[in-house]
């Protein structure tokens, strides 16, 4: 804000009539903090007349738009494995694979000795321990490499969804800039036909 009378910014783009002109001038050359603000100005025009003209951008892209959607086969992907048909599915494959493991290395019952049934019963407990152990054992190892591929998805949607906001940012600050510079150009042109007829008078 500046102590003149007078708004500095229409004095820089010629818009007071010539006696509020007079005076402006004269407060400026009496004073520096309105000397100072009118150089900024003047430092503001110079600036924005020298960037070079760009296109204003058609239309910001939105992370709703179909360019960003996963296609079908990563969206079943997804869903298969973010569901209970993962964790049952990972059961059945163990418990086919210890049932499978252990029918084949169990020792073959000779049929004239049928062991004792207490006896039966204890390998019979063991044989459950040791699939059940299998089992826990492969639904702990499924969970936990679910867990990682769940971190890295979610780390490559972070990472996506910062790079898409920093180049939506980008554009933004173009259009911006863009729309800063054609207010300024109309401006501008509105101020030369004042200007002209202030001179004609």
């Amino acid at each position: 804000m500046s102590c003149s009378p007078f708004d500095l910014r229409d004095y820089y783009f010629k818009e007071l009539g010539s006696s509020e002109r007079r005076a402006t001038e004269v407060h400026v050359k009496t004073c520096a903090a309105c000397h100072e603000e009118l150089e900024r100005l003047r430092g503001t025009e110079t600036a924005l007349l020298a960037l070079p003209d760009e296109d204003i951008p058609q239309r910001i892209g939105f992370v709703s738009d179909p360019v960003f959607q996963p296609s079908a086969l990563q969206r079943g992907w997804r869903a298969f494995w973010g569901s209970a048909a993962r964790l049952g599915f990972a059961s059945a494959a163990m418990l086919s694979a210890a049932l499978l493991f252990f029918s084949v290395t169990r020792p073959a019952v000779q049929a004239n000795h049928p062991p004792p049934a207490v006896t039966q019963t204890a390998a019979g407990a063991k044989l459950d321990q040791q699939v059940r152990d299998a089992v826990s054992q492969a639904v702990a190892e499924s969970e936990a490499r679910q867990a990682r591929q769940t971190r890295d998805l979610l780390a490559a949607s972070d990472k996506r969804h910062a790079l898409e906001t920093q180049a939506m940012q980008v554009r933004f600050d173009e259009f911006l800039e863009v729309e800063r510079k054609r207010q300024t150009a109309l401006m501008m042109a509105s101020v030369q036909p004042n200007e002209t007829a202030g001179e004609q008078r």
